[in-house]
C-alpha cells in the first residue's frame, strides 16, 4: 500500500540512495535529491553526476563474513535486499578476499535503478536551507561535503559545532604505463588471486630519496574553512606519515612484509602496492597513497617509485574536507534529530567512515522513516549485530566528547563472554581469530530474525 505523503531525501549518495530503494520497496513515494549535474554543479571530490558515486575502487573492503565485521554488514545488507550490495556485486572487480567495485559501472547501475522506480522521482533540485516545514518526512543523507547553506542551516538548527577531518584520494595508474620487467603480482602472504595486486619494489637508497622527495615536494595550500580541522587517521596523506618518522610509510602503505621479489627471491626494503581500479583491469590504484601534493610534484614524487618511472595518471591524488555532526547528543535511536525529529540523518554526515557503513545507515533511515509515515513499528536490528553495533555507536554507545568518525568493527558489538567450556568440562579463553568468529556467528544468526520481523511489520501493514 503506498502512503499519501512523499519522503524527501537529500542527497544521492550510497546512504541517500539506499534510503529512497528501501523506502520505495516498501510502496512510499519518495523523492531523491541530488545537486550534482554535470557541468553544472559538483563537489571538490566528485567527479560525474551520477548517484552513489565513489572515489575509489576497493570502497566495500573485506568481504570475510566469518571473522570480519565488514563481512559481516555485506552479508546483513544483502539479506534485507540492499540496492548498494545487490550493484556492487554485479560490477565486482578482482581484489583477494575483498569486494572491489567497477566505479563507473556501480555507480551508473544504481543511478538507472533509481531513475526506473515508479515511486521514486530524482531531482537535481540543490536543498541549500533547512527542509521546509510542510515537509512531514525528511532524510538529510548530503554526506562529508554537505553544500554550504545547508551546513549553516544545521549549524543554526542545532546549536553544535561541527567537527570535520580531512579525507584523501590516491591517484590511479593506466596499467600499460607500468613497468613489468619490475613491477610483479602478488597478494601479501600470498592471499587471494596472485594477480589481485601489483608490486614496486624499492631497495634502501631508492626509499630514503622518495621520503626526502614527499617532504620536499610543494603542498596544495589550505583554505581558510579548513583551518585546524584534524585528518582521519586512518586515511592520512603520505607527506603526513612521512612527517612523522621516516619509518613510518615502511611500516605502513609501503610494509615489504609477505611479499618476495621474483628477480632476487627475497622481500625488498619497501613496496608500493598497486591495486585493480576497474573490471577491465586497465587502471591501477596506489594502494595508500593519498596526498596533497600539488599535482606537478606528486607526479614527479611517483613516477621515482620503481616501475612507475613512465607512469602515465588517469587520476592524481587529492584532499578535501569532510563534515560530519555529533550524533550521540543529536539524534535519537531511530537517528531522528532531537530538536525537529521529522528529519533523520544518514551515512557519512552522522559519523560513521566508509561507503558500506553509509549505505547500512541509509537502508535503517529508510525504513523507519517509511515506518513512521505508515504509522506502524518497525523493529531496529539487535546490538549484536553488524548494523545494530554502528547504529549503537552512533546514536547511544559512543562518548559524545571525543566523538569521531568510525567504521564497523568488533570492537562496537557487545563483547563474548570471555571464556567457553570445552568437550572435557574445562575453561578455554576466548580470543584472537576465535573472538572474532564468534561475533561474526552471532551476528549472523541474529540478523535473520530481525530481517523477519521487518518484513512482518510490512505484511501486517499492507494486511491494515
Amino acid at each position: 500500500m503506498t502512503t499519501s505523503d512523499t519522503l524527501h531525501i537529500i542527497g544521492g549518495g550510497l546512504a541517500g540512495s539506499e534510503a529512497a530503494w528501501q523506502a520505495a520497496q516498501a510502496g512510499q513515494r519518495v523523492v531523491l535529491y541530488e545537486m550534482r549535474r554535470e557541468g553544472v554543479r559538483t563537489t571538490d571530490a566528485h567527479q560525474t553526476d551520477q548517484l552513489a558515486e565513489l572515489v575509489c575502487s576497493n570502497s566495500f573492503r573485506s568481504d570475510d563474513a566469518e571473522a570480519n565485521a565488514v563481512g559481516v554488514i555485506h552479508a546483513e545488507l544483502r539479506l534485507s535486499g540492499s540496492l548498494i550490495m545487490a550493484k556492487g556485486d554485479e560490477h565486482a572487480v578482482p581484489a583477494g578476499g575483498a569486494l572491489a567495485v567497477d566505479r563507473h559501472g556501480f555507480s551508473g547501475a544504481v543511478t538507472e535503478a533509481i531513475e526506473a522506480h515508479p515511486l521514486i522521482e530524482l531531482s537535481r533540485e540543490e536543498i541549500d536551507g533547512w527542509p521546509p516545514a510542510d515537509w512531514k518526512q525528511v532524510i538529510i543523507a548530503t554526506g562529508p561535503l554537505t553544500s554550504d547553506g545547508l551546513s549553516q542551516a544545521i549549524l543554526e538548527k542545532t546549536g553544535e559545532e561541527h567537527l570535520a577531518f580531512f579525507d584523501a584520494i590516491a591517484p590511479i595508474v593506466h596499467a600499460h604505463s607500468i613497468n613489468r620487467e619490475i613491477v610483479w603480482a602478488q597478494s601479501r602472504y600470498d592471499k587471494g588471486n596472485a594477480t589481485d595486486y601489483l608490486n614496486c619494489p624499492m631497495d634502501e637508497a631508492q626509499y630514503n630519496a622518495f621520503i626526502d622527495a614527499i617532504l620536499e615536494g610543494e603542498k596544495t595550500d589550505f583554505k581558510e574553512w579548513e583551518a585546524n580541522t584534524p585528518y582521519f587517521e586512518a586515511c592520512l596523506p603520505i607527506e603526513i606519515m612521512a612527517a612523522r618518522g621516516r619509518e613510518t610509510l615502511r611500516f605502513g602503505p609501503m610494509k615489504p612484509v609477505g611479499l618476495t621479489d621474483p628477480r632476487t627471491g627475497k622481500a625488498a626494503h619497501a613496496v608500493v602496492q598497486l591495486r585493480q581500479d576497474n573490471r577491465l583491469g586497465t587502471l591501477w590504484n596506489i594502494v595508500g597513497f593519498q596526498t596533497k601534493l600539488k599535482y606537478g610534484a606528486q607526479a614527479d614524487v611517483l613516477r621515482m617509485i620503481p616501475g612507475l618511472e613512465a607512469a602515465e595518471f588517469a587520476r592524481l591524488g587529492g584532499i578535501h574536507r569532510n563534515s560530519f555532526i555529533r550524533s550521540p547528543v543529536l539524534l535519537d535511536e531511530q537517528l531522528r534529530l532531537r530538536a525537529d525529529p521529522r528529519v533523520r540523518f544518514a551515512g557519512q554526515i552522522t559519523g560513521v567512515e566508509g561507503y558500506i557503513e553509509s549505505a547500512a545507515i541509509g537502508l535503517l533511515a529508510g525504513r523507519l522513516a517509511t515506518a513512521e509515515m505508515a504509522g506502524r513499528a518497525c523493529p531496529l536490528p539487535p546490538p549484536e549485530t553488524a548494523m545494530g553495533a554502528l547504529l549503537g555507536h552512533l546514536t547511544n554507545n559512543a562518548n559524545p566528547d571525543t566523538f569521531q568518525p568510525m567504521n564497523v568493527n568488533f570492537g562496537l558489538f557487545p563483547p563474548p563472554p570471555p571464556f567457553e567450556i570445552t568437550a572435557n568440562g574445562k575453561k578455554r579463553k576466548i580470543k584472537g581469530r576465535d573472538r572474532k568468529t564468534l561475533l561474526a556467528r552471532g551476528a549472523l544468526q541474529a540478523y535473520p530474525d530481525y530481517e523477519k520481523g521487518y518484513q512482518s511489520s510490512l505484511m501486517t501493514q499492507e494486511a491494515a
